[in-house]
């Protein structure tokens, strides 16, 4: 007989993380965090079960993104003041946010970014969350 195990939700606590984003490309970071928030970092991992943590990142004004993307990418072709480049110097963490969402299935864009707090300094309110930094 083969018992197959399949987590619940409530299996396991959602800890909280913190990624520094100084000095680190945007996809690169992004890729990171859509894997935490699925769960996809944990040995239990299943695909209809919702094993993801909960998501700080700090200092994302200090991101690098490639100068030919900035000059060239633009989010709403033919509306003004939508190109990557404005977005960056305006509202740096609003890029992050939408990698992300991109990055994540269809069904659970709506519902896992609840978990992601990003802040453009390395000042964050979630000191009683006990966050621990994440390496990987």
């Amino acid at each position: 007989m083969n018992d197959t195990f399949i987590p619940t939700s409530n299996y396991s606590t959602k800890k909280w993380y913190i990624i520094d984003a100084t000095n680190k490309p945007v996809g690169r970071i992004a890729t990171v965090i859509s894997t935490i928030l699925q769960g996809k970092h944990k040995p239990d991992y299943h695909p209809s079960v919702d094993m993801g943590d909960c998501l700080i990142v700090i200092n994302a004004e200090k991101i690098i993104s490639d100068p030919l993307k900035i000059k060239y990418h633009v989010y709403s072709p033919g509306r003004p003041g939508s190109s990557l480049k404005k977005l960056v110097n305006r509202i740096p963490r609003k890029v992050i946010e939408d990698t992300v969402k991109n990055m994540l299935p269809k069904g659970l864009r709506l519902t896992i970014p609840k978990r992601l707090r990003i802040y453009d300094y390395s000042e964050h309110p979630h000191l009683a969350q006990n966050p621990v930094l994440f390496e990987g």
